[in-house]
């Protein structure tokens, strides 16, 4: 947490709720991520393409901010990579169970007031807790 700012998070905030709301606009879409990669893969062929840039731009958005601000943000690294892949599936099987993830229910959900939104923010959010307890914790991975 040395590199929090209330400037930072309340500029991230702005700009998720932006994205969030031009594509609702434009599209008609909620900004799930997962169902949009999901729907990358299974979706019809004109639906693909704004999945596909809005995937695009959410890499390369990152991508732009770390190399213009290249100091803000130090990923951990050495995690052993059997603990990631796990990890990976674990998310992607939660957000698939909850029938979408954090970005489609804790921005979208909670903001149309759905109770199945907060129900499973508050599920991620528990999950997410008790997973940097058990990492930090328990298996002692803090590098």
């Amino acid at each position: 947490m040395e590199n929090f700012t209330p400037f930072s998070a309340l500029a991230g905030g702005v700009l998720i709720g932006i994205s969030v709301t031009v594509l609702l606009l434009f599209n008609g879409r909620i900004a799930g991520v997962s169902g949009i990669l999901n729907g990358l893969f299974f979706a019809s062929k004109p639906d693909k393409l704004w999945r596909l840039l809005f995937l695009v731009g959410l890499v390369l958005g990152a991508l732009v901010f770390q190399l213009g601000v290249p100091d803000f943000n130090s990923p951990r690294q050495h995690y052993p990579l059997p603990l990631l892949i796990i990890g990976g599936f674990l998310v992607g099987f939660g957000a698939r169970m909850a029938n979408g993830c954090i970005s489609g229910h804790g921005v979208c959900g909670l903001a149309n007031l759905s109770l199945r939104s907060l129900v499973a923010t508050c599920a991620f959010m528990v999950s997410g807790m008790l997973t940097v307890y058990i990492v930090r914790h328990v298996l002692e991975l803090t590098a």
